[in-house]
């Protein structure tokens, strides 16, 4: 049976029974547009759904997803920027409140930059993608105190959405918005295998389980 037979399987299941029943709010939402309060970056990972996760309405994310869930800083050159442009409209056209960098534990995106030699790490869409992060890579490997190779993931995978939130701000109309109030920009952290939600203390850096 080929895969795709299971979308169109829930296709059916959806048409005959969520639709049905939020019929009046999915028209709604087609004929007004979209005003989501949220934009959100998560990582491409399949055992991510953030709307399913947050237990969240079609129209209250507007979710951009990427390798794991960077943001990569603000540049004005001539190559193409899909995760930018998509922040552009969320912040200047829908004038969302908040945006969260929601990263997640196994990632597989993380895993290759710690295990890839920097010399070959722009070899691959992937490692060209990843090398933002090559700063974070060699503090890390620098960094004595941290032996064991899955300690190495769990610490790139914090600081990759503290750097991700740190190149927000290098958005002027981010930058803007987040000094006179109207954005604030948060960053969350998924553990797969234990289903457990943390956030990042903006004073101290730590991620603090969220009850």
């Amino acid at each position: 049976m080929p895969a795709t037979d299971k979308l169109l399987a829930g296709y059916q299941r959806f048409r005959e029974g969520y639709y049905q029943e939020h019929k009046e709010q999915l028209v709604k939402l087609a004929k007004e547009g979209q005003a989501p309060k949220i934009a959100l970056i998560s990582c491409s990972d399949s055992r991510v759904e953030p709307s399913v996760i947050l237990d969240c309405d079609p129209g209250d994310l507007f979710v951009i997803r990427n390798v794991a869930n960077l943001v990569p800083p603000c540049e004005s050159n001539d190559s193409l920027h899909g995760t930018s442009a998509a922040l552009e409209f969320a912040v200047t056209g829908l004038e969302v409140e908040s945006i969260v960098v929601l990263g997640h534990t196994q990632c597989g995106g993380i895993k290759a930059l710690m295990d890839t030699p920097a010399s070959n790490s722009s070899d691959t869409f992937i490692g060209k993608w990843m090398h933002q992060l090559e700063s974070v890579r060699h503090e890390i490997l620098c960094d004595e105190s941290i032996e064991d190779q899955d300690e190495r993931y769990n610490c790139c995978e914090r600081k990759g959405i503290k750097h991700s939130l740190e190149n927000l701000m290098t958005f002027p109309w981010v930058k803007e918005r987040v000094e006179n109030g109207t954005l604030k920009l948060h960053g969350w952290r998924y553990d797969l295998s234990r289903s457990l939600l943390c956030e990042m203390d903006t004073e101290t850096g730590e991620f603090i389980r969220v009850n």
